[in-house]
């Protein structure tokens, strides 16, 4: 059972009190000055000792917190301990400061409370040595998500995964329609134990996290529970908690317990978190890929949109700053990142203009748009009639005309024009570079989209993926928005038709990628594109209301739900679930996509 140590006048032992601690990053790193926090608050009582007064700060916006002294005395100092497993040891002396000559009181530096980059959950004190030592109580000791650790009163019971068996009595997990988790005991004898282990590391390791909530079967009966615990922790930006169920027999030291799972009663939810978990918030992003994190974003965007959950927020002022900046090639990218997220790959400028536009639909936030204004500016250089009458290039060296550079710049440039009040602009450029694009023989007499042109400017007949289709629905649907004709309107929906009835496509109505097909494996890119195929079908589907793209997307939601998840909802590249599946964060980002298709 987690200890928690209470305020006492003792000395901080020697064994457990670490002076040079790992410095901890997550929105800002450790020892950050005071007066950058976003807010000041007092979650525990301060502490008294010979007149010093020890006070605890937090701020819960930033999850970062200070220690201070006053009312004393020059040589009187002040830390922040930190602790890793909910107090039964900690990182002390942290921020040390002692009080000056002719001062009665001094502060330490903002110390974060967790670490969100090693999936770590952490609380801190305020402790103090003014002729002796104490410490504030730990703040947060709790947990609390939509209701906090320890809570009664479940609403709803869902078991993520199989019960457990140990010398016949049957140990569950449970976890209600809010994430917050139990554990039962039953066909048993009294004294029996039952409790629940949450781990922040995928089940790893569970410090702090041990035992919670552990009780004995009382006298008279055969089944106890306990009570309940949270699954996720926002104000630490733990998204994707997990939990087991486990339980001991009266008459044996043995024990069992569940598999580990993570919430599922609520797909997208369960979806998101778990793509959360690998998001970098000390480098605001997923790391490894840049325009796959500009994608990643957008999704969490049109799942924070469709929902309309709002703890997500952060992610998107927090990937705006830290990106807009100057990165050296390979630091977020094979290419430099120049500044204001263009670098010499058109398409990679492309998908982050689109996900600002996103941002500002969700936000209102106009530096949002006017970032995505800056980008198109710098695509539109790259706009050439030189060769093959149009288009805009794939790369700075102008070495290919493609499917996606032009379908992203249709669907950038008329969503320009429809945020901007009195444009003409963006709106000649959408409609000239639609016009060209469909007349430019990448969608073939099937209607599905080749992967660009050859450089005599003809179809080069390259494999249809499902992102350059899903971009030729986007574009013809958002120039419709701008301009109301109907032929564009007509165009979209053929699109979307020939990928449902396409053998190669959907087989068995599942959505499928060239590279799902038999034992070959799809690319870091490739394993987002279904994704964003989905995105643009679900813009269809709402905008005309038209079943059969309802029905697709609940097939696409139900079939990656019933085939292609684990407990911990990680979702992967075959929705279908065949062979060989793998699963890493792209392929999580592109299964979200499809479950809000299908997400009213």
């Amino acid at each position: 059972m987690a200890v928690v140590m209470p305020a006492v006048l003792l000395p901080v032992p020697a064994a457990e009190a670490k002076v040079e601690a790992a410095q901890v990053c997550s929105v800002a790193c450790d020892t950050l000055d005071p007066s950058q926090a976003h807010e000041e608050t007092f979650p525990v009582a301060e502490k008294v000792i010979n007149g010093r007064r020890i006070v605890l700060h937090v701020s819960d916006k930033d999850a970062m917190g200070w220690a201070s002294i006053d009312e004393g005395t020059t040589g009187n100092a002040v830390w922040l301990d930190r602790s890793w497993d909910g107090g039964a040891t900690w990182d002390g002396l942290l921020g040390k400061a002692t009080i000056p000559s002719t001062w009665t009181g001094t502060r330490t530096l903002i110390y974060n409370q967790a670490d969100p980059v090693g999936h770590r959950r952490g609380m801190i004190r305020a402790c103090g040595d003014a002729n002796g030592v104490a410490c504030t109580e730990w703040a947060h000791l709790k947990v609390c998500d939509t209701a906090c650790d320890g809570a009664t009163g479940p609403v709803g019971d869902n078991q993520p995964v199989p019960s457990t068996t140990l010398s016949n009595r049957r140990i569950a997990l449970h976890i209600d329609n809010r994430g917050m988790a139990w554990a039962t005991i039953d066909t048993g004898n009294p004294g029996d134990e039952i409790w629940l282990d949450r781990s922040w590391n995928q089940g790893a390791s569970w410090p702090g996290g041990s035992s919670l909530g552990r009780v004995s079967t009382p006298a008279g009966t055969t089944a106890t529970k306990t009570a309940l615990y949270a699954t996720k922790d926002p104000k630490s930006k733990l998204y994707g908690g997990a939990v087991r169920a486990c339980g001991r027999a009266v008459e044996g030291s043995n024990g069992a317990c569940t598999a580990w799972a993570r919430p599922a009663t609520d797909r997208a939810a369960a979806a998101a978190d778990a793509l959360m978990y690998d998001y970098r918030p000390d480098l605001a992003w997923w790391q490894s890929s840049w325009w796959n994190s500009a994608v990643a974003v957008t999704t969490l965007m049109d799942y924070q949109k469709r929902t309309g959950r709002t703890d997500l927020r952060w992610i998107i002022d927090r990937t705006f700053t830290v990106n807009k900046g100057v990165f050296p090639a390979g630091t977020k990218s094979g290419d430099a990142i120049e500044g204001n997220f263009i670098s010499r790959a058109i398409d990679d400028t492309e998908w982050w203009a689109i996900a600002w536009i996103q941002a500002y639909d969700v936000t209102g936030d106009r530096k949002y748009l006017d970032m995505a204004v800056t980008i198109a500016n710098y695509v539109q250089g790259y706009w050439d009639t030189s060769t093959c009458g149009g288009g805009v290039w794939w790369d700075r060296e102008r070495t290919y005309k493609n499917a996606i550079t032009n379908g992203l710049y249709v669907r950038m440039t008329a969503a320009l024009h429809n945020r901007l009040p009195g444009d003409r602009t963006w709106l000649q450029r959408a409609t000239t570079g639609w016009n060209w694009y469909q007349g430019s023989g990448m969608i073939n007499s099937s209607k599905l989209v080749n992967d660009g042109l050859t450089n005599s400017c003809a179809n080069n007949g390259q494999t249809v993926w499902t992102y350059n289709q899903g971009l030729a629905i986007g574009g013809a649907l958002e120039l419709y928005r701008a301009t109301g004709n109907a032929a564009l309107l007509t165009s979209a929906k053929q699109l979307a038709d020939a990928a449902i009835a396409s053998p190669a496509m959907s087989p068995n109505g599942i959505l499928t990628e060239t590279c799902d097909v038999g034992s070959g494996s799809c690319d870091d890119n490739q394993k987002q594109f279904k994704g964003i195929f989905m995105r643009y079908l679900m813009d269809l589907a709402d905008a005309t209301g038209t079943a059969s793209y309802k029905t697709y997307a609940q097939h696409q939601s139900d079939t990656i739900w019933q085939s292609d998840r684990d407990t911990l909802n990680h979702l992967g590249q075959r929705w279908g679930g065949q062979g060989t599946n793998p699963r890493d964060w792209r392929t999580q980002a592109s299964a979200l996509g499809g479950i809000l298709a299908a997400t009213s």
